[in-house]
């Protein structure tokens, strides 16, 4: 296929197009992604432009550009890219497109007003992820080509997007063709996959990832370019000055061509000389000089063009240049003729160097006054301060308050749509006016709240500063303190986060508001991994919770926490279920303490959920935790949150037995969770669980890959590890053979359990696990430990504590009491919903009485619950038994 137009030495670039088309088109590959970089002018758009020539009748062709001035609107790349193909179907048909995801990523495309919580970003994401995919099947007769030009200028949100998007291109009839400087996009820190990746020539390979460094033009090209402008009798001096002076720039070279056209150079080696000059009237101060030269007028209209920056609308540059309509007309077409723009309305600039060299040569002054100009202009036409937020940025601080309450109107709008650093942006502007004094700490809470989900460091800062500052009310400084506390616990600092409660409740009035900071102080003190005096503290809360009836919501955070500690130290579990019960109203979280809450936060639920799983209430744990993947999902709380649902499923399946179906939701888990970030807490959850897991099922070689992908050891987070980490690391070691360095794990971690008196050994089973390790070196010590665990575990009174103590206290006693001990633990653990430990307790007393009827049994549960390594044995022992007989 031949190119629309000349493009000069660009073979390679047009191969690996045709290359990743034909793989498109042909059902070679379902997607791709292709990537051009290079300087400015080196022709990256006219090769995008080729492209979409080359596909205009394969394919369906959405495309978009970035723009230097419009970095700061979020979504604005996605919403050029995804609205003219929303905008040929009714809205009723608009919303099917969405389903689920019209509420969450509807309103950032500008289609829907937004509504119900905060978004996170991450569900916006998916939703976008979600209504591509809709489009992509609707126009499965033609595959569909994204094209982003100027990519190094595309907003944040948009960036972000792109990351998540063309990681599943392989899954989609979809190539995505980017362009961007390479230098601007490193310096903007995007995260993008692309901007990580050195530039090199086409990647060999696969198909589906190609990425192009273009050159400049060699000394012929742009002969053979001069030619084609200037006429065959361009003499080689003449072309050799052309290349000397653009440096093979193809922009400058055309540029330079056609200026030589204007002044009808002869093209020979007589009038080289003249060319330097004409070049230097191309860029920088001689295209402005050129620009003045058109007259005061159309200067001034390019100004305006070059303030707004894209998609830029006649009427709107004229109100800025203070001229009208007619006058605005007249400018546009100087201004095309002069090649500086092109179009009607709405007009774009030739190319981005020229709208970089006319925004530039504004005056300081003139450029904030027309920013300012032009964010009244776009309120008074009633499209929002968020629209407008991206000039009010640009607007020197002036003690002006209005200002100030249009930046917080625009956070609050941003932040609705989920784009919180564009929230954030405007809040530390808003700052920098500055607010009046009794308004400055109410504008540091705000800041706080927005970077809540984006970054627990800074929002930490903020809302510290809000405290120290005056002006909050006692509702707001609480609301700050317990979110203070949530941020630090997710920074890793459970320890200030309690100490910042304490602090807070210490100046607080008895009333809601000091039960709600003491009920978060248990929180974070509890949740501590190591605790000065754990037992004080149960003894403070018990005696703060045990009378309460859950009559509203600081009540029923208190009984929550009752419970979950009470389950880690092993108390009856009839009084913790009790505990839970009085917790929720009609079994479920109450409202205002829904996963979803920002009051209280996701935890109180979580906490309920997690007591019933070690209690033996598993399916009202599986019904908390189905309720919030559906909360998560539908509120589009997509990240970290949805990660932690899962990992929760993955719990009550582990507990039921399930192993299979517990892995898969735990892997589930850990791909979210890393799409969050990395060593994040449920990333801890998550493999502690998958671990423990993989171990039940027998595939340790695979339990030891997954530690170490997610560096699953000492040292430990600040935080408790769902379930005792310590414990399953020990597990772990046991099942490899590294005895020594299991004993001293589990050790390590009965040393800090038993001080705080946490003798769930279903939660933390070191002493059983121990006690193992120990059988054969220290049988009297183990069979302490073991008696000992057995004492709790009777306390406890649950089936699966029970069962698991009498299997391990069966080792150390004689023959027939192991027996009748191995037997009590098949009832009870048959009772408790347990089916992996039910299977265990049932081969080990199969054995014992050399059944084959028991271990055949013990057999099937294995299989039943994905436990392949305990089924093998299984049928190792009964071919054993049987050739016995």
């Amino acid at each position: 296929m031949k190119p629309s137009r000349p493009l000069y030495e660009r073979e390679p670039e047009l191969a690996a197009a045709a290359k990743a088309l034909d793989a498109l088109c042909g059902g070679q590959a379902a997607g791709g992604l292709l990537v051009f970089s290079g300087e400015a002018g080196i022709g990256k758009t006219a090769l995008l432009g080729e492209i979409q020539a080359m596909a205009a009748d394969r394919c369906t062709i959405w495309s978009a550009r970035g723009g230097e001035t419009v970095t700061s609107v979020p979504f604005h790349v996605v919403r050029q890219l995804l609205q003219p193909a929303l905008d040929r179907f009714p809205a009723d048909e608009t919303r099917a497109l969405f389903g689920d995801w019209f509420e969450i990523a509807a309103p950032a495309l500008g289609l829907a007003d937004p509504s119900g919580p905060q978004p996170d970003p991450q569900g916006v994401r998916d939703g976008l992820d979600y209504v591509v995919s809709r489009l992509a099947s609707r126009l499965s007769h033609r595959p569909l080509l994204l094209i982003v030009d100027d990519a190094h200028w595309a907003d944040g949100e948009s960036l972000a997007w792109l990351s998540g998007f063309t990681a599943r291109l392989s899954e989609l009839p979809v190539l995505v063709v980017q362009a961007h400087r390479p230098q601007e996009l490193a310096d903007r820190d995007a995260d993008w996959a692309v901007a990580r990746t050195p530039d090199s020539g086409v990647t060999p390979g696969h198909p589906a990832l190609i990425r192009v460094a273009l050159r400049a033009l060699t000394p012929d090209a742009t002969a053979d370019l001069v030619r084609a402008g200037l006429g065959d009798h361009a003499d080689d001096p003449f072309c050799r000055e052309v290349w000397a002076v653009t440096g093979g720039n193809p922009y400058e070279a055309v540029e330079l061509v056609a200026k030589a056209q204007d002044r009808e150079l002869a093209p020979v080696e007589e009038s080289a000389g003249l060319l330097r000059e004409l070049g230097a009237s191309a860029r920088g101060s001689g295209l402005v000089a050129r620009l003045e030269r058109l007259g005061t007028n159309a200067n001034r209209f390019a100004w305006a063009a070059a303030v707004l920056g894209t998609e830029i609308s006649q009427e709107l540059a004229a109100t800025l240049a203070g001229m009208s309509s007619a006058e605005a007309a007249d400018c546009t077409a100087r201004l095309r003729d002069a090649r500086i723009v092109s179009g009607f309305d709405p007009l774009e600039f030739v190319h981005p160097l020229i709208a970089s060299a006319v925004y530039r040569s504004i005056p300081p002054a003139t450029r904030t006054a027309m920013h300012g100009r032009a964010a009244w202009a776009i309120t008074q036409a009633g499209l929002g301060a968020a629209a407008a937020s991206r000039h009010l940025l640009e607007v020197h601080p002036d003690d002006d308050q209005e200002l100030v309450a249009q930046l917080r109107e625009a956070a609050q709008q941003h932040l609705a749509v989920g784009a919180p650093e564009a929230a954030r942006r405007c809040l530390e502007r808003a700052l920098d006016e500055p607010p009046r004094p009794r308004e400055r700490a109410v504008l540091l809470y705000e800041l706080g709240c927005a970077t809540l989900l984006s970054s627990p460091a800074t929002t930490v800062q903020h809302l510290r500063a809000a405290l120290d500052t005056p002006g909050l009310d006692e509702t707001l400084r609480i609301d700050a303190t317990f979110r203070l506390a949530s941020a630090l616990s997710h920074n890793n600092q459970l320890k200030d986060a309690a100490l910042s409660l304490a602090a807070e409740a210490s100046r607080t009035a008895p009333g809601p508001g000091l039960m709600r900071l003491q009920a978060a102080h248990f929180l974070w003190e509890g949740m501590q991994a190591t605790e000065d005096d754990g037992p004080a503290r149960s003894v403070r809360l018990a005696r703060n919770a045990d009378h309460l009836k859950g009559r509203d919501n600081a009540e029923r955070a208190l009984l929550t926490l009752r419970a979950f500690d009470a389950m880690l130290r092993g108390e009856n579990a009839q009084l913790v279920v009790d505990f839970c019960e009085r917790a929720l109203v009609d079994g479920r979280p109450a409202r205002g303490l829904g996963w979803t809450d920002s009051e209280w936060g996701f935890e109180l639920p979580a906490m309920v959920g997690i007591t019933y799983a070690f209690t033996d209430q598993l399916d009202r744990a599986e019904a908390l935790f189905g309720e919030a993947v559906r909360a998560f999902e539908i509120s589009g709380w997509s990240g970290a949150h949805l990660a932690f649902a899962h990992t929760l499923l993955g719990l009550v399946h582990r507990r039921r037995g399930r192993l299979a179906e517990a892995e898969g939701f735990l892997r589930e888990g850990l791909r979210l969770a890393d799409r969050a970030g990395s060593g994040l807490p449920v990333h801890w959850d998550a493999t502690c669980l998958l671990v423990d897991t993989l171990l039940a099922r027998g595939r340790t070689a695979e339990a030891r890959l997954v530690a170490d992908r997610y560096d699953f050891g000492p040292p430990y987070p600040s935080a408790m590890v769902l379930p005792d980490a310590p414990c399953v690391r020990g597990r772990l070691l046991l099942a490899e053979g590294r005895m020594e360095e299991a004993v001293a794990e589990l050790e390590s971690a009965g040393a800090s359990l038993e001080p705080r008196g946490r003798f769930n050994g279903v939660w933390a089973p070191w002493a059983g696990d121990l006690a193992r390790a120990l059988a054969d070196t220290d049988p009297v010590r183990a069979a302490q430990l073991a008696t000992r665990a057995r004492v709790h575990a009777e306390r406890f009174g649950t089936g699966t504590a029970i069962g698991e103590a009498l299997r391990c206290v069966a080792l150390f006693v004689p023959p027939e009491e192991a027996t009748h001990l191995l037997a009590e633990s098949v009832r009870h653990l048959e009772a408790s919903s347990s089916a992996y430990e039910h299977a265990l307790a049932r081969f080990e007393y199969g054995t014992a009485i050399r059944s084959q009827r028991e271990v055949a049994l013990a057999q099937k549960l294995a299989t039943a619950c994905g436990a392949e390594g305990l089924a093998n044995r299984a049928q190792q022992v009964r071919a054993s038994i049987r050739s016995s007989e």
